[in-house]
């Protein structure tokens, strides 16, 4: 993307790009890709304690809350994942994620639980 910025971790490649107050990224997830198994170590905490808020372009990704809930997304399809899950790549091509980001004010900003609320999913 013109005038990202690249970064890789754990596998995941991650392009970020400022506009305003917010940040619009591309994240490609791998084949194979699953957060507990390629982040936890790098991250520190259990589960990724993101939030995701944006368009699945390419492939589908599956994701689960600590209160054992399971969705799975497939593109083309709009994402709003809250914290403290687990997700991985389903199938056999990468998964490509556009999202949008306030950095440490995501969840205020897009008025997201802290934590997974069935009553929250829409």
């Amino acid at each position: 993307m013109k005038g990202a910025e690249r970064k890789e971790v754990g596998g995941v490649t991650v392009d970020v790009v400022r506009t305003g107050a917010a940040r619009v990224k591309r994240i490609v997830y791998p084949v194979g890709f699953r957060w507990s198994q390629n982040l936890k170590a790098i991250m520190g905490t259990p589960l990724c304690m993101h939030a995701h808020v944006g368009f699945l372009a390419q492939g589908q990704i599956s994701i689960q809350y600590a209160d054992g809930v399971l969705e799975t997304f497939v593109a083309p399809q709009a994402v709003a994942i809250e914290p403290g899950h687990d997700g991985w790549v389903v199938g056999e091509e990468p998964a490509i994620l556009i999202e949008f980001d306030f950095e440490r004010d995501t969840v205020e900003r897009l008025e997201l639980p802290l934590t997974h609320s069935p009553s929250a999913i829409s």
